[in-house]
């Protein structure tokens, strides 16, 4: 079995990826463009920023096929931007 039949299933995800990347991506132009804000909009944009730093995390880095440890460490650290992100916006907002 050669190195490159090993790394086969991974295309197909990273493509996958690549596309559900690129909708959130133009999701938040969308929103941006339309000069929507509140914290529906807050929490939608977060939620995708967590959504996209997940599938890159996963699939782009590799962890996917890591150790356990370094997938919470790095999806920990994104939650924890993400709650800081979140802690701020609602003390800025009336």
């Amino acid at each position: 079995m050669s190195a490159n039949t090993k790394l086969t299933p991974a295309i197909p995800r990273l493509n996958r990826s690549a596309v559900l990347l690129a909708l959130a991506t133009l999701i938040t132009l969308g929103v941006g463009e339309q000069g929507l804000g509140g914290r529906a909009i807050m929490a939608l944009l977060l939620g995708l920023a967590l959504f996209k730093g997940r599938l890159i995390a996963l699939d782009f880095m590799g962890l996917r096929r890591t150790a356990p440890l370094w997938r919470r460490l790095v999806l920990g650290w994104l939650v924890l931007q993400a709650l800081v992100i979140a802690l701020a916006y609602r003390i800025s907002s009336p």
